[in-house]
């Protein structure tokens, strides 16, 4: 029979999501597991899922998912919920230059979750304490997540999501 739990290395982990349902779902326990100040940088080519997953993280943070769409043209979307979401999408940004420009850095320092889209553009920004998922095609729906905490608010996270979220396939 296989472990069906989360496995943690030191500071990381790989999942393999089965369809969109599961990302969604993956998400919300993201967001029912957030005790705030957590970032998340997305990471992985366009239609992996990575706002699927924020989505889900919205739904469980308390919100609304169907509020939630890709702020690709607005850079920014703000959620209130049991903690607040910054959504912010960097796919349309070219130079670390441009982001920088646009003072994200600020929602780094709030209370709530930032989840943070094409996060490979803005590296120079994100703080550096964070989680960091790349998200890869394998075939069809399925699709290879790779997290990586930086530090040990995100570790507990990660630990948290394994309590609640036993039934992705392990990877790896």
């Amino acid at each position: 029979m296989p472990d069906r739990g989360l496995k943690t290395a030191p500071f990381s982990a790989t999942l393999l999501s089965r369809g969109k349902e599961e990302t969604f779902r993956l998400g919300s326990v993201f967001g029912k597991t957030a005790t705030g100040g957590e970032v998340i940088a997305l990471s992985g080519d366009l239609g992996t899922g990575k706002t699927q997953f924020v989505k889900g993280l919205a739904e469980g943070l308390g919100l609304d998912h169907r509020t939630v769409s890709s702020p690709t043209y607005l850079l920014v979307h703000c959620h209130l919920g049991r903690l607040s979401l910054s959504h912010i999408d960097l796919y349309r940004l070219d130079s670390p230059d441009e982001i920088g420009a646009f003072g994200l850095e600020e929602y780094f320092e709030g209370k709530g979750v930032v989840a943070v889209e094409w996060a490979e553009k803005g590296r120079s920004i994100l703080p550096a304490e964070r989680l960091d998922m790349e998200i890869k095609y394998l075939k069809a729906d399925q699709r290879k997540m790779t997290l990586k905490s930086t530090d040990k608010r995100h570790q507990d996270w990660l630990e948290r999501v394994q309590k609640v979220f036993p039934a992705m396939d392990i990877t790896g």
